[in-house]
């Protein structure tokens, strides 16, 4: 008969499982809107080449066309964030960060408590904080305040709170991900 695992392995080994499936879950939502982003950087150049050439050489602007190329830079920024914090491309303190005396354990406490003191909260506020600012936009049918401007501001409004949520999952996951590697080292 099998030697069967103490009590507390057993539960160690049940939290494991959803929350490596939570961390995969978010790493790989972050690789989708990652890779939308990068779709949408595309779109965002072509859509500007057209529009630059239809202002200046057939002296036709649109300004539909020029909110149009704002929208896709905040939804570029704002869905890439997340992706960014995911690939460790994201801004840090480097004279602290990059020192050749702090060892890789204390990086990762850095970031632990970067992400837990700074990022999260942050994220956190900026969705509580724009969730009635989009839902006015929705009830009163905001649109641009530009004649031949776009409508339904609501939308792009709405990336806000997305796009920080997208970002507080991933720190979620990075955090996660941290502590794990510090016990393993511990």
């Amino acid at each position: 008969m099998p030697d069967r695992p103490e009590p507390q392995q057993r539960t160690q080994t049940i939290l494991k499982c959803p929350v490596n499936t939570i961390v995969r879950f978010f790493d790989n939502l972050s690789e989708l809107t990652g890779r939308l982003t990068a779709w949408m950087v595309i779109a965002m150049v072509v859509l500007t080449l057209y529009d630059v050439t239809m202002r200046y050489v057939f002296r036709d602007g649109s300004v539909a066309l020029q909110e149009l190329e704002w929208h896709f830079f905040a939804l570029v920024i704002l869905f890439g964030a997340a992706y960014t914090l995911k690939c460790g491309e994201h801004v840090r303190v480097d004279l602290i960060y990059s020192s050749p005396y702090l060892p890789e354990r204390y990086r990762q406490v850095v970031d632990i408590l970067g992400n837990l003191v700074f990022l999260l909260p942050f994220a956190i506020m900026i969705v509580w904080t724009s969730i009635p600012f989009v839902h006015d936009a929705f009830i009163h049918r905001e649109t641009s305040p530009d004649p031949g401007g776009l409508s339904h501001r609501w939308i792009i409004k709405a990336s806000i709170p997305i796009g920080f949520l997208l970002l507080a999952t991933q720190a979620v996951a990075d955090t996660i991900k941290r502590i794990a590697a510090l016990r393993r080292t511990a």
